[in-house]
């Protein structure tokens, strides 16, 4: 069993910062440089939004290419890996852009989001814009890494269809969540893990270690991030929270507590979870309880341990121990229960 980490992941991202700088100067030149100066001034609000995150999907790239290769060693490929972790940056900032419509959210990362200030057309053609981008960019990538980043990007998407047709369904079980979370969340874990290893022109064991330890690790996130969602400090997560019960999402927590209590009591959640203007403390109180909050936490805490085990062919050093912290931090961020 993990135990609670409050490492700050800057910290232990602090020995790829250089890549992660140009990764995020590429994004800039990449989105900002490049638009008509209209749509740069209409999109300029959102700039320190986009460009404020802890950039965790492009140092799983880079951290993946050192694990196998000991540094960045050759000027092009340093350039490829700087690349691809720009990419899947922009192809996470265009699914946030969209989430926060789907979602109605009003803040991401302490900044209000683009449908607040622009509305909804600008956020989804931005997001749309930024995907634009990535197709423009991987034009000059070799062709398994286009190939990893296109499939990750459509399990994705399809996770995310799925998670809306299956809202209201309080019949989810928790291996059809996990599936879910595993497409729409971990799959871009997975590739950006899978990429940096191909760049590393590793084997094929070594390019399934790393994908695995990404799938892990983003389903140990996703657990995490819903229960963020239910008991999180908004000051502190710097977006909008409450939208999975407000939406009706069923997450791992509520999936414990409906099969947990009895069914006149189940009926009565059921009602409760249908009406989004009930007081959400007693929903919190409920799952307390039940001990549905620290079967989550357990739950993402069993997959960032698998998510470890995965790197244990991985040959000792810096880059393998800035994965193991990464797991360790996306667990801890939720808490202890």
């Amino acid at each position: 069993m993990l135990t609670e980490n409050n490492t700050d992941i800057s910290n232990v991202f602090g020995i790829i910062s250089d890549e992660l700088k140009q990764a995020r100067e590429f994004i800039s030149s990449s989105v900002f440089c490049d638009m008509p100066a209209a749509i740069r001034q209409t999109v300029h609000p959102l700039r320190n939004s986009l460009f404020s995150g802890k950039m965790l999907r492009p140092a799983l790239v880079i951290l993946s290419y050192r694990a196998l290769n000991n540094g960045l060693c050759r000027k092009a490929v340093a350039d490829e890996v700087v690349r691809v972790a720009a990419i899947v940056e922009m192809i996470h900032n265009a699914t946030l852009l969209h989430d926060d419509v789907i979602d109605e959210g009003t803040k991401r990362r302490g900044f209000p989001t683009m449908n607040c200030l622009m509305g909804n057309e600008s956020a989804v053609l931005l997001g749309d814009f930024l995907l634009s981008k990535v197709f423009r960019v991987c034009a000059n990538l070799k062709p398994a890494v286009v190939r990893i980043i296109s499939a990750a990007a459509e399990r994705t998407c399809g996770g995310e269809i799925r998670q809306i047709t299956c809202r209201g369904n309080w019949q989810l079980s928790e291996p059809e969540y996990l599936e879910i979370i595993t497409e729409k969340s971990a799959a871009l874990f997975s590739g950006c893990c899978q990429t940096g290893a191909v760049l590393a022109d590793a084997d094929e064991s070594q390019i399934e270690s790393l994908g695995s330890f990404g799938l892990n690790l983003g389903v140990a996130f996703q657990i995490a991030d819903d229960l963020l969602d239910i008991i999180g400090d908004e000051s502190k997560a710097g977006k909008t929270l409450g939208s999975d019960t407000g939406k009706s999402k069923s997450t791992l927590a509520l999936i414990h507590l409906l099969r947990t209590v009895k069914k006149e009591a189940g009926e009565r959640l059921i009602e409760r979870l249908n009406n989004p203007l009930e007081n959400k403390s007693v929903l919190l109180e409920m799952l307390r309880a039940h001990g549905s909050l620290g079967y989550a936490q357990s739950k993402a805490q069993e997959f960032a341990a698998k998510a470890i085990d995965e790197l244990s062919g991985i040959k000792e050093g810096n880059a393998k121990n800035a994965l193991i912290e990464t797991a360790r931090f996306v667990v801890g961020r939720a808490g202890i229960f």
